[in-house]
């Protein structure tokens, strides 16, 4: 009964576990990108050491996910989402246990921990990978879609959790030890989806002698989609949360209280907006649902970055947050139908780590361009990039067929 409330009809049982670890992954990520930065400074790092902290966490989670792309086929990925979630544990007690830059450094860029709002870990093409292979059809994109529902929900709840460790020093307890408590917790966490994994169904026979393959037949439409997916990736980096909510200051004088209000009700459009994903693709198309959603929530950016009303700038920004993330689920979706299936867990990873790459970027050219006072212009630039780039997906792949 629970597994068909969970799961949308025609999905395997065996997702349960993934829908499970990604809500587990996404509640721990959620407050460990608030604390990070907190717990370096508490530590007596100053801010460019957090910088290089956490820009390590982002280049080591884009090497190892082009590592599973180009050389995970040798493994089930089975084997390799447990090896992940020991090293997720592994992560956790590094930072719980270290205090020095280097070795912190170096946990950080060959652990798990996840600085951004989103998952660039190495999860992610392992279990897009599995997801696939647990639905076909419509049923593959209502389970991508209910995948990233979770963590945008887990993720939200998890960022309410950073406040755990103010409320731990109220009651009298060190604040370091507050932090490292956290880390210990997302030790925790990993133990508990190693477990989730272990219900993961064991390779067939075949399947063991036969293991995902390396890029072959798809080569060439992965390789394009992962350059247009860099092209949206590195126009999202200019208006990240933290470079909006900070446009949102300067811009309109917003306070924090309001700022967080906003934040709360856009994050719960796009949340809602995943789930409608799959109803909508299913009427006009994966491609069509990523591009003809897409062009709206880009054009509402750029119209609240030039109007001078906040409350048309914000009207315009949350009728966005319901558009612009409907595309998260069906992108996913997309590139599963369109390789052929021994493909799969390496053009997740081709497309993923370009995404990653380029999304750390351009945050700091948006900051730049707010320090010499040109407000608008990342949400105007990251509009105009981002509809470049649903015309150029879309005239490149309309025709393309699924290959199941």
């Amino acid at each position: 009964m629970i597994t068909h409330l969970i799961l949308p009809n025609g999905a395997e049982p065996a997702a349960l576990p993934l829908l499970a670890g990604r809500a587990l992954r996404a509640f721990v990520d959620g407050y460990v990108a608030v604390l990070l930065p907190a717990y370096l400074l508490a530590l007596g790092m100053d801010t460019w050491t957090v910088g290089l902290v956490s820009t390590a966490t982002l280049l080591g989670s884009a090497l190892a996910t082009l590592a599973v792309g180009a050389w995970g086929h040798r493994f089930h990925n089975r084997r390799l989402l447990l090896f992940a979630a020991l090293l997720m544990t592994a992560t956790g007690l590094g930072f719980a246990s270290l205090s020095a830059f280097w070795p912190l450094l170096l946990v950080a860029f060959i652990g798990t921990l996840n600085p951004s709002s989103g998952d660039v870990s190495v999860f992610l093409p392992l279990e897009h990978s599995r997801l696939a292979e647990a639905a076909q059809g419509d049923a593959r994109t209502s389970l991508f879609a209910r995948y990233s529902l979770t963590g945008a929900l887990f993720a939200a709840l998890g960022a309410l959790a950073a406040a755990v460790p103010d409320w731990l020093v109220s009651q009298g307890v060190d604040r370091l030890v507050s932090f490292r408590a956290m880390f210990v917790v997302y030790a925790l966490a990993g133990i508990a989806v190693w477990m989730l994994y272990r219900l993961l169904p064991e390779p067939l026979p075949h399947e063991r002698t036969a293991p995902p393959a390396p890029l072959g037949p798809s080569r060439g439409i992965v390789f394009g989609l992962a350059a247009l997916f860099s092209i949206d990736a590195f126009a999202g980096g200019l208006v990240v949360n933290s470079l909006l909510a900070l446009w949102l200051f300067e811009r309109h004088g917003l306070s924090l209280s309001v700022a967080g209000a906003f934040f709360f009700w856009a994050g719960l459009l796009t949340a809602a907006s995943q789930l409608a994903a799959p109803w909508v693709a299913k009427r006009i198309g994966l491609l069509n649902t990523m591009v003809f959603t897409h062009i709206p929530a880009n054009i509402c950016l750029i119209l609240a970055a030039l109007v001078s009303s906040l409350p048309m700038s914000l009207s315009f920004l949350l009728l966005r947050a319901a558009l612009s993330q409907m595309d998260v689920p069906t992108r996913s979706a997309f590139v599963m139908a369109v390789v052929t299936p021994p493909e799969r867990a390496a053009a997740a990873s081709f497309t993923a780590v370009p995404r990653s790459l380029a999304s750390a970027v351009s945050p700091s050219l948006g900051g730049a361009m707010f320090a010499v006072g040109w407000l608008a212009a990342p949400l105007v630039a990251c509009g105009l990039l981002k509809i470049a780039y649903d015309l150029a997906i879309w005239r490149a792949f309309r025709r393309l067929k699924p290959v199941q």
